[in-house]
């Protein structure tokens, strides 16, 4: 789905910067000269990587042309929009640096905060977050919305972040192999990793106000990320104690199908309502013992999984990265 239109082969790094850019002509400009002078006064070999999420006005244009004053900028071009989870997806995958940095390409994001982000990553964290806490953006389609996704993603998750929807994060590289990303999921990662025993820092960052162009996201998007917070739940809860979680779910389904039998023996045989009464009474019962049954084929496929973790793959990230 990606073509990479510039960047070739180097050593190591130690920080890969990953910004989705989607019709951002009017910010990119600033957005390279901040982020680049933020990098070379970090002094670490690093890497601004420009994911083009399917653009239609000229911010590729505008990239190439800051491209030769900048060689460590490297830009992907998606042949279509694909959202922004999918485009930090891209830029992950294409990332060297011992450490990723994600952040949004609007300039509300700032990045004066991403060394901040590193040094917590030196201390010894796996994911570090950014919290907007003054956030400049519209109370009641952004501001509120996310308040209410965030406490409900702590309260399912167990990960007691506040703002998980802030695009400026940090992470270990290693972390990033072990997480495969879709839909909505990129706010997510903090949760993913937690489930493997990653270490979850957040840090205050700074959040400005919209300067260049529109937002992109609105409040189509809230269905989404309440979707993917059942798949996350299905993943942090149901993976870990399947046969418990569904023997759970089975037990209104249990309950109904004894009161429908119990009300079928209670009738007169003749009156036509046993029947009906026995029908559901049996179709309910096949509904508690099949989740059930599911129950135990998400044990055995856990179990399984594990015996070939315990074989070949690490359980703990490398403290180096």
């Amino acid at each position: 789905m990606a073509r990479r239109v510039a960047g070739g082969r180097a050593p190591a790094l130690e920080l890969s910067v990953v910004v989705p850019i989607y019709n951002e002509e009017e910010a990119v400009a600033e957005l390279v000269r901040r982020t680049t002078g933020v990098l070379r006064a970090a002094g670490m070999a690093s890497e601004l990587i420009l994911v083009d999420d399917g653009s239609t006005d000229a911010s590729v244009e505008r990239i190439r042309a800051l491209m030769d004053g900048h060689p460590e900028i490297r830009l992907i071009r998606l042949r279509r929009n694909g959202g922004q989870t999918v485009a930090m997806g891209v830029g992950f995958q294409a990332a060297r640096g011992r450490v990723v940095v994600s952040m949004d390409g609007d300039l509300q994001n700032d990045p004066d905060d991403i060394p901040r982000l590193v040094a917590m990553i030196d201390e010894g964290y796996d994911v570090v977050c950014g919290w907007r806490k003054n956030r400049h953006d519209k109370l009641w389609t952004r501001k509120v919305p996310s308040r209410v996704a965030n406490w409900l993603i702590a309260r399912l998750t167990g990960i007691p972040v506040h703002d998980n929807g802030c695009s400026l994060k940090a992470y270990r590289k290693t972390v990033l192999e072990r997480v495969r990303l879709y839909a909505e999921q990129h706010r997510f990662i903090p949760a993913r990793a937690g489930m493997v025993g990653a270490r979850i820092g957040e840090i205050v960052v700074t959040h400005h106000p919209r300067v260049y162009g529109h937002s992109k996201y609105g409040l189509s998007r809230i269905w989404k990320v309440f979707l993917d917070l059942f798949v996350i739940k299905m993943l942090t809860g149901f993976s870990i104690r399947p046969l418990w979680w569904f023997t759970l779910l089975s037990i209104p389904f249990a309950f109904l199908a004894a009161a429908f039998l119990v009300a079928a023996f209670l009738v007169s045989v003749r009156d036509g309502t046993a029947v009906v009464l026995l029908t559901e009474g049996l179709l309910f019962s096949f509904a508690a013992a099949q989740m059930v049954m599911v129950g135990m084929m998400g044990e055995h496929i856990v179990r399984t999984g594990r015996d070939a973790e315990r074989a070949g793959v690490p359980v703990a990230w490398a403290d180096g990265g």
